[in-house]
């Protein structure tokens, strides 16, 4: 299994954030085709308190080839547009590797 993660900060408006997350940004990434599975995880902090992150979204695939074909795909390519758009300034994103230790 293949991720691409989405690590958002906090934003500086919430409501704004979740209104679109998820009910614009979350419909259209569902629809990319290869994506396995979907998980999405608000931070409420951390060990030490206060934390700069806001929310974690995993995106499964197959395989590293699987990603990258569904990232060339119109769904993809909508949802990558899409992120730019509303959380550009705030979102980082990664690909990793399941390791089962």
């Amino acid at each position: 299994m293949v991720k691409l993660i989405a690590i958002y900060k906090q934003p500086e408006d919430q409501e704004k954030f979740d209104e679109h997350y998820y009910n614009t940004h979350t419909p259209i990434t569902k629809k990319i085709p290869g994506l396995r599975d979907m998980k999405v995880t608000k931070i409420v902090g951390s060990p030490m308190g206060e934390t700069d992150y806001y929310l974690l979204c995993e995106m499964f695939y197959d395989d590293h080839e699987s990603l990258q074909k569904a990232m060339k795909t119109d769904e993809g390519k909508a949802s990558g547009k899409d992120v730019m758009k509303f959380a550009g300034d705030i979102v980082t994103l990664v690909i990793g590797e399941e390791v089962h230790v």
